[in-house]
Parts: C-alpha cells; sequence; structure tokens
C-alpha cells in the first residue's frame, strides 16, 4: 500500500473505531479482527476513552464503511466464519514502529496526553522502559516533513506538555488555552476573592431591599 502524501483528516467517529480497533489488535488479539458487535462494544467502553459515546452498531458500520473508502480499515476473510470481520490498516499506510503505534492509540481513545501519562497507560499495547523512552518517540512523531503529533501549549500549573494527534482538525475547545484562563494559584485567589466580594455586596443589597419593603 503506497503512503499517502498528507495525513487523512478523519471525524470523531472515524478516531474512535479506528482507535479501538487498533487497541484490541493488541491487547485482546484472540477477539481481533473484529466484528460490528464488538468493535461496538469497544468504541463504547466506558473505560479508558474520552469522551465517553453511545454508538450504535448502525453508526459503526457506516463509519467502517467511511474508513474502508479511505483504506484505513479492510474486511478479513478465511477462519471458517461467515460473519464478516474488520481490521486496521494504519501501519500498512504507514510505516509505524509498535511502540509508536501504541502512542497514537492512546491519543485515538483519550485525547491529549502527557508523556507520563503516556507511560502510565500504554502497558496493554507497548511496554515502555523509561519516561524518556516515551519522550524519543514523542519526538520522532513530531518531527519529519509528514508529523503525526505535536504538542499542545502547556496549561497553567501543569508539568508536563500535553501531546495530540494530527489525524484530525477538531480540537477540543477545553484543550486549547486562552487569554482568560488563570494563569496562577494566585490569580485564581484574587479571582475567588473579587466573587466572594461581588457575592456579600449583592447580600448586602437584598438585605437593604427587604428592610425598606417590610418597613
Amino acid at each position: 500500500m503506497e503512503t499517502p502524501e498528507s495525513l487523512p483528516q478523519l471525524d470523531a467517529e472515524e478516531i474512535r473505531v479506528l482507535g479501538a480497533l487498533i487497541e484490541k489488535s493488541k491487547a485482546t488479539p484472540e477477539y481481533y479482527p473484529m466484528t460490528i458487535n464488538g468493535l461496538t462494544a469497544a468504541c463504547n467502553q466506558k473505560t479508558s476513552r474520552r469522551p465517553v459515546v453511545n454508538y450504535d452498531e448502525q453508526t459503526v458500520a457506516l463509519t467502517l464503511d467511511r474508513l474502508k473508502r479511505k483504506n484505513l480499515v479492510s474486511t478479513a476473510t478465511g477462519g471458517g466464519s461467515r460473519t464478516v470481520k474488520y481490521k486496521h490498516n494504519l501501519a500498512l499506510m504507514f510505516p509505524f514502529t509498535p511502540d509508536e503505534l501504541a502512542i497514537l492509540c492512546l491519543l485515538f481513545l483519550r485525547g491529549p496526553q502527557t508523556p507520563g501519562e503516556i507511560n502510565t497507560n500504554s502497558g496493554r499495547l507497548y511496554e515502555f522502559d523509561t519516561l524518556e523512552e516515551v519522550l524519543t518517540v514523542l519526538e520522532k512523531l513530531s518531527g519529519g516533513p509528514m508529523p503525526f503529533v505535536r504538542q499542545l501549549p502547556r496549561r497553567p500549573g501543569q508539568k508536563e506538555a500535553r501531546f495530540i494527534h494530527l489525524f484530525t482538525e477538531d480540537i477540543p475547545v477545553e484543550d486549547e488555552i486562552t487569554d482568560t484562563e488563570p494563569r496562577t494559584t494566585g490569580e485564581i485567589e484574587l479571582r475567588l476573592s473579587a466573587v466572594e466580594l461581588e457575592l456579600a455586596e449583592l447580600k448586602a443589597a437584598f438585605a437593604t431591599l427587604m428592610k425598606e419593603l417590610n418597613g
């Protein structure tokens, strides 16, 4: 399969289905390739998913059709079963190593992650020896003529920067830093004090009004 010149841009449903296929291919290979029923359950897991979704089988089937047209998914044959099963082609389309594929899978299923979170959450997909190894792989994925991930601006008070995948342009608003966000703990305390002061003034004004009405 020829490597494309640019990354396919996927919607949220395509990202979730593709991520679930990658995860199960590593975590539960005995159930891979996957039926639509099994894949729907994998997409709707309550754990290791952000956000949690509730897809029906029709949604998953339509999403698989879109991914097939983009050559990211194919059907599996053989084994004597008449049930159609599906597998991902991401590692065929791009020459990802197992550690790179594990990181992308986590970003697909869990959203933006810090290197520490990747190191903690990757166990069922790939065993990183150290945090430095995670950082090395992230550097590889974010470099070159076609980067696959990028680093988000560090959040206020956050020790580690988070990384996102670049297979979609749809970044949740909460993951973009705005100028209105508190930058320090001191600023948060100042804002809380201002709110408390305003509330006290409203209470005093209300008490005065009630006195006038009752007088």
